[in-house]
């Protein structure tokens, strides 16, 4: 049962009236097309007719002579129209009909067009002219009135006629019965899959994500309910990845403030003396919540697109030289060595200081989770058109499985790479979003020294 306001019934009454308006046009074209051929039909049967006549004069002409015979036997005259049979309105007049004679639309005049037989007509541009020839002369000519299209008055003629006409309609009537229950028919197969994606979308505004709808043919419903499942999915993997986020923050949060919660109520009870060490024990959970924080702002501002960047032509071999020179002295204390390649005029379109982040992030990274004695390598070098910035360590390294999520938020390898080395699992995440920002991509794989190569690639502006 169609709802007059549903896309079924619309599309509906859309192909029904449009099989009804072409079935009707086919009707007055089928109909049209018969009344001409059927026009033309009798016109070639009156023509045909009036030559037989013509034969017939001609032959009892040769006979007689001259045309006395019209006179003397007036019943050929009448023997010829009857064998003629023509087809045309009778125009007799009441005592021709009383006595049963044929139809007289046909004149007979000699070769100086002296009447000779027929009804009387007057001579006009628009009567028809039939020679009666006798051995190659014209002894005399036949009459007739234009023809008047569709005046037919024979009965087998006027049946077939009506035959036409009513098979016709009934066509007609049956193509509209047709149209309708084919329109039918494709209303309710077509709009299946729309109801399915409707159905699905419903569910899936409830907060159902793992919502999915079947792919049928490879038509525009079909990358439509394709397209609908990429959005199921991605809208299930934020919805993931929203509740590991609270989880995680709060875990991240939880943690220094129990310790300072601890330490405090330590201090309260007089359980541990206020010294320099308590002091610089709370001060080092304070650093720790405040730079969750601030990442924590960073990468919100970095997901809306609102950190700020100003671009202007940098050398990417001077940032990388700069933030490892920042770094150098840590990497000794931790039994690290840092190895730096980068020859100089690298050139890009960048953000100096975003840049400047980058690659202290990415150092940072590896001075954490590299064990001593290690190594470090950083490398900036050109590939193709662009750029390549490459930081690799040593042991331990990265599950291939793990490595698409380490720039995912507070996302860390609890393995080796665990939460004892500190960080909050964000700064690769910022990363990301700072690569991106500059029209570039940062993937992680394994290190031929046994740890992590994060490489960087930039379609950045070189010079040299």
């Amino acid at each position: 049962m169609f709802l007059r306001s549903s896309i079924a019934f619309k599309l509906f009454l859309t192909i029904l009236a449009s099989c009804i308006v072409v079935a009707l046009a086919m009707g007055v074209a089928v109909r049209f097309s018969f009344d001409s051929g059927f026009d033309d039909y009798v016109e070639k049967r009156e023509r045909q007719q009036l030559e037989t006549l013509s034969q017939l004069l001609a032959a009892d002409y040769a006979e007689s002579g001259n045309w006395g015979f019209l006179k003397d036997r007036r019943d050929r005259w009448w023997r010829g129209l009857r064998l003629s049979r023509r087809d045309l309105p009778d125009v007799r007049s009441h005592s021709d009909r009383a006595h049963g004679e044929p139809p007289l639309r046909v004149t007979l005049v000699d070769q100086q067009g002296n009447w000779l037989a027929g009804p009387r007509v007057r001579p006009g541009s628009d009567i028809r002219r039939l020679p009666v020839v006798v051995q190659e002369q014209t002894v005399g000519w036949l009459l007739s009135p234009p023809f008047i299209p569709l005046v037919v008055s024979d009965d087998i003629d006027q049946q077939f006629q009506a035959r036409q006409l009513r098979a016709t309609w009934i066509i007609v009537g049956l193509s509209v019965l047709l149209a309708a229950l084919v329109s039918l028919l494709l209303a309710r197969v077509l709009l299946v899959p729309v109801r399915r994606l409707a159905q699905a979308t419903h569910r899936l505004a409830g907060g159902d994500y793992q919502t999915r709808v079947r792919v049928g043919a490879p038509d525009e419903l079909g990358r439509l309910a394709r397209d609908f499942n990429q959005l199921a999915h991605s809208l299930e993997r934020h919805e993931q990845w929203r509740r590991d986020l609270l989880a995680d923050v709060s875990h991240e949060l939880r943690t220094p403030l129990a310790i300072l919660r601890g330490e405090i109520e330590a201090l309260e009870d007089g359980l541990r003396p206020l010294d320099q060490a308590a002091l610089a024990s709370l001060a080092h959970e304070v650093s720790r919540l405040s730079s969750l924080i601030n990442d924590l702002y960073e990468l919100s501002l970095a997901d809306v697109g609102a950190l700020d960047y100003r671009m202007e032509t940098v050398d990417l071999a001077d940032i990388a030289t700069q933030a490892a020179w920042a770094v150098q002295d840590r990497f000794e204390r931790h039994g690290l060595s840092l190895d730096v390649q980068a020859a100089a005029g690298l050139t890009l379109r960048g953000d100096y200081q975003r840049l400047l982040q980058l690659v202290g992030n990415l150092l940072e990274n590896s001075l954490r989770y590299t064990d001593a004695p290690g190594q470090v390598m950083l490398r900036v070098a050109r590939q193709g058109d662009g750029l390549l910035l490459d930081i690799a360590d040593s042991a331990p390294g990265v599950p291939e499985d793990q490595l698409p999520r380490l720039f995912e938020r507070l996302y860390r390898v609890e393995a080796s790479r665990s939460r004892q080395h500190g960080g909050a699992g964000l700064g690769l995440a910022i990363c990301r979003r700072i690569v991106q920002a500059h029209g570039g991509r940062i993937d992680a794989m394994p290190s031929t020294a046994g740890g992590l190569l994060i490489r960087v690639q930039f379609p950045g502006e070189h010079r040299s």
